[in-house]
């Protein structure tokens, strides 16, 4: 199997031999195309390799239309897109995965990920290993399954996940999580590793302090935070003087004390949604989506 390279950054070796670039850029909340065709042609253009995505996101044909325009070859991209909750059981998720590859004009996905533990999500697996073994997918993993939900999914599978997408940032590190992945040879994968602009966090006066002493910036610090602690890691902007800040996070690095300051304001308290309550799981599972 030909192993890609990524000039000039930090990579993550997944539990399948198959390296990732630490640092991505995610496409969450970007729904117009054009705008997200211009955002991600930027951020490849500013060096970024993984671009992540999801259908639910309804931005797959503007990624693939940058994908096509960033001047990059497809084959030096790491592409990740993501099966939605309406789309769970083995049927369904190969026909989502086909259109999603049809919105992106890729005969092939770098990684495919089940957004959330709900639904028929063994059989969504089942279709994914599938996928997987036929060189459709060349890793495959989950987003927002909580200790439970991988056990289950452990038992009723032959392919280990290679990654957990979760929520994760200074202020909610989900330690208990974070070990297990580790424990079981799952990359920890952050989405909103900024706190989603979380005011509070951004003008804390120790990361402040800290970005100062590097000449960086409060994110900057949070992203190598990130990037130290071994996580593969996704910031979104849609704003290019912030996509290059993003990116500019390899020239420097935080000491032990620095990273233990980063990892004392954690407060335990999510910002979004909890992937047990069931009330979140019953909209999740009764919102008809149009993808």
């Amino acid at each position: 199997m030909h192993q890609k390279t990524y000039t000039g950054q930090p990579v993550v070796q997944l539990n399948n031999g198959i390296d990732i670039p630490a640092l991505g850029f995610g496409v969450w909340q970007i729904e117009d195309q054009k705008v997200c065709e211009d955002t991600v042609v930027k951020a490849i253009q500013t060096g970024y390799r993984m671009i992540d995505t999801a259908a639910i996101y309804q931005n797959e044909v503007g990624v693939g239309k940058a994908i096509q325009n960033s001047g990059v070859n497809r084959d030096d991209l790491f592409i990740t897109s993501k099966v939605w909750v309406q789309d769970s059981g083995y049927e369904k998720t190969k026909a989502a995965f086909q259109k999603t590859l049809d919105r992106l004009q890729l005969d092939y996905l770098d990684m495919y990920l089940i957004h959330w533990p709900y639904g028929d999500f063994l059989g969504s697996w089942k279709a994914m290993e599938e996928l997987y073994h036929e060189g459709k997918v060349k890793a495959i993993g989950v987003c927002n399954f909580p200790v439970e939900k991988l056990e289950e999914l452990k038992a009723h599978s032959t392919v280990a996940p290679v990654i957990n997408q979760i929520e994760l940032h200074p202020v909610f590190q989900q330690k208990e999580l974070q070990v297990y992945n580790r424990e079981h040879n799952i990359i920890t994968q952050p989405w909103s590793p900024l706190g989603n602009g979380n005011e509070e966090l951004l003008n804390n006066i120790a990361l402040k302090a800290i970005a100062e002493k590097y000449h960086k910036t409060v994110p900057q610090v949070i992203l190598r935070w990130h990037l130290q602690e071994g996580f593969v890691v996704i910031p979104k902007s849609v704003t290019p003087s912030r996509i290059e800040e993003n990116f500019n996070v390899f020239d420097f690095e935080l000491s032990e004390d620095e990273m233990n300051t980063v990892r004392s304001l954690d407060t335990g308290k999510r910002l979004f949604f909890d992937p047990k309550d069931p009330d979140w799981e019953e909209k999740m599972l009764n919102v008809v989506a149009d993808i």
